[in-house]
């Protein structure tokens, strides 16, 4: 172990000033023993040496010394010495990432084949694959910017959102990076953390780059610019293949703007880069992603050291095992093992008296939540917000819908919207939605949620008046009248929120082109 001395230091000094008092234990002890000191005051001093008889103690080691030497040891331990920073091996997939995909009609060009929005999609398909286990965000913008899907560490569930875009979704022209940017500033100000968004675009409008500096002031977001398309550009296909055409009847091209792109790098000083068809563009945005990532998180770490401490525990049992000897135990030792072996225990999953009588019910459920014991959990839980989040989790609805419903918090109306859209009450859902955005209006989650039980309302009212009246042409019974018998059909949770959502009706563009409807037309930001 390599130890830089210019960077030792204790993240706890204060408790450094039990060494004075220990270093004293010994001295102290050896005044309270001597007994020449003691009848100075009542024997004279010249005839004390011969009239005491001071037997020579063969014993060099008292349990002063140890408790001495445990005082030490345990003040140091106790402050904390350290001398590398704490850098988990996990940071370098901690990187979030912010992905923007412009959707204006120029990505269809098919000078990268089959187009290049294709391209671009098939390339941020293996980008995310590569980055298991981080957190990316989807973001698509034309003449305005709409978030697709907020941070998130699934990559099926990204893909398929991916997969889904095109450049139909947004009815308003133009390459509006202004508003991407406010959307990621706000996205990372909501995770806390510092991160990259990647613009991948064919050009950008030059008309409105003033003040795009401006937004990154006091931001941790990095921009990257992936640009996708060739110099000569190419002939832009509609949704049915055709080449579309101009006025006169020639083909339209969707040219690629280089120079308008190193505008836009300059003015936002971000790196600019271009597809490959090997691998090196994946590396370049990773290499950036994880770069900044590791140096803004390194200045906000700048106290947080690895404690270590903890190796000087072994030292401190060893000690306390010898001090057990006959005659020599301190009187405090077995309780305090005592003490800290019922501490280090962790708390069983099952309730009985002994744990009742030293944990409450809300922190039994706790145990339980963070063990993903969701419907234990439920029955332990008083709090009725944390004994809903449990039997959502556990898929209990019934009691996840009365627990919610005792409470008046934007929470507590999100989670009752989403129950509602469960089981297709789409009408109670968007009250539920609307009423935790009256008491908390930045809340996303709701947001895109309340987006999508609209959808969904509009696709089955749709699909019901639509439908055609079939009558069955006989009608058998494979038992006689009274005679049948029901059953519950158990059905298997779906994982996660999103991926039940990925089976309702509606397809993800279908959805995304209505949500980004509703949001141009209402003329607020999404």
């Amino acid at each position: 172990m390599d130890i830089n001395l210019s960077d030792f230091h204790f993240l706890r000094p204060l408790w450094l000033l039990l060494l004075p008092f220990a270093a004293l234990l010994p001295v102290l002890w050896r005044r309270s023993r001597d007994l020449q000191r003691r009848l100075r005051g009542n024997i004279a001093e010249h005839l004390l040496p011969h009239l005491l008889i001071t037997p020579q103690d063969r014993h060099w080691l008292r349990p002063v010394h140890l408790v001495c030497t445990l005082l030490v040891l345990g003040a140091v331990a106790a402050a904390g010495p350290t001398w590398e920073q704490d850098r988990p091996d996990f940071l370098e997939n901690r990187a979030p990432l912010i992905i923007a995909v412009d959707l204006s009609p120029s990505m269809d060009a098919n000078d990268v084949q089959p187009t290049r929005l294709e391209a671009a999609k098939h390339k941020l398909h293996d980008l995310i694959q590569r980055r298991a286990g981080a957190r990316n965000a989807l973001i698509a913008y034309a003449g305005s910017a709409h978030l697709v899907l907020p941070p998130t560490d699934d990559p099926a569930l990204l893909d398929t959102f991916i997969q889904a875009l095109g450049t139909d979704l947004i009815g308003k022209p133009g390459k509006n990076v202004g508003a991407v940017i406010d959307q990621a500033t706000r996205l990372l100000a909501a995770e806390n953390t510092p991160g990259t968004l990647l613009l991948v675009t064919d050009g950008a409008d030059t008309s409105a780059l003033a003040g795009l500096d401006k937004q990154l002031d006091g931001s941790e977001l990095q921009v990257l610019i992936l640009a996708i398309g060739n110099e000569d550009g190419g002939v832009i296909h509609d949704a049915s293949g055709q080449p579309r055409t101009d006025s006169n009847g020639r083909p339209e091209l969707g040219h690629f703007d280089q120079a308008s792109l190193k505008q836009l790098a300059s003015k936002l000083d971000a790196p600019l880069g271009s597809l490959t068809l090997n691998n090196d563009d994946l590396d370049w945005v990773e290499l950036h992603a994880q770069q900044h990532f590791q140096s803004a998180s390194d200045e906000q770490r700048e106290l947080h050291w690895k404690d270590a401490g903890y190796w000087l525990c072994w030292p401190l049992l060893l000690i306390a095992f010898f001090s057990v000897r006959k005659g020599w135990s301190v009187n405090w030792m077995a309780g305090l093992l005592l003490t800290l072996g019922i501490g280090l225990q962790p708390a069983p999953a099952q309730a009985n008296a002994l744990i009742d009588a030293f944990f409450t019910p809300d922190q039994q459920g706790r145990w339980a939540f963070e063990h993903q014991h969701f419907a234990q959990a439920a029955a332990h839980f008083v709090d009725p917000y944390w004994k809903g989040i449990a039997a959502y989790n556990a898929a209990d609805f019934d009691l996840a819908l009365a627990s919610f419903a005792r409470l008046q918090t934007p929470q507590a109306y999100f989670y009752l919207g989403n129950i509602y859209v469960r089981r297709f009450k789409f009408d109670g859902a968007i009250a539920a939605y609307t009423q935790a955005l009256k008491l908390q209006p930045q809340f996303p989650e709701a947001t895109a949620n309340l987006a999508l039980a609209i959808a969904l309302q509009k696709d089955t009212e749709s699909a019901e008046q639509n439908a055609p009246e079939v009558k069955p042409d006989e009608i058998k019974m494979d038992k006689a009248p009274g005679k049948g018998q029901s059953k519950p059909v158990q059905t298997e949770q779906a994982a996660s929120d999103e991926q039940w959502l990925q089976n309702l009706s509606t397809s993800p563009a279908k959805f995304l082109k209505q949500k980004f409807s509703l949001q141009d037309q209402a003329g607020v930001k999404p």
